[in-house]
């Protein structure tokens, strides 16, 4: 069963860093497209960085181009996104999704396998 499980939420003050892990069990992550989503209660779940299956390619959502970085480790099977200078804004809970697409997508019904989340809050 291929499963996806996020680690590395919490809670940081605005200007702060995190880094979130996406490591998957059961199945290969390189094989895939990646995709690291936020969702706030009572808001659509929002695509925010993909790193592209079979070229790494990456990819941001305007709001975190240049805080946020996406990138694989091969060898321990997970998707890593370090986030930088954090603001209040970013406060959501982190999804991350596998797509069997190789191509720069941040569109929710394009991925098919979900990890259950972690927390960030950032205060002000």
């Amino acid at each position: 069963q291929f499963l996806l499980v996020e680690s590395g939420g919490g809670l940081v003050q605005s200007g702060g860093s995190l880094r979130l892990s996406c490591t998957a069990s059961g199945s290969t992550l390189d094989d895939y497209t990646v995709g690291w989503f936020r969702q706030v209660p009572g808001n659509e779940r929002e695509g925010i960085a993909c790193i592209v299956s079979g070229s790494d390619t990456t990819d941001y959502t305007d709001s975190v181009k240049g805080r946020f970085t996406i990138s694989r480790d091969s060898a321990k099977n997970t998707v890593y996104l370090e986030m930088n200078n954090l603001k209040p804004e970013d406060t959501a809970v982190y999804y991350c999704g596998a797509s069997p697409l190789p191509m720069a997508t941040m569109m929710v019904r394009l991925y098919h396998t979900w990890g259950r989340g972690t927390e960030v809050t950032v205060s002000s």
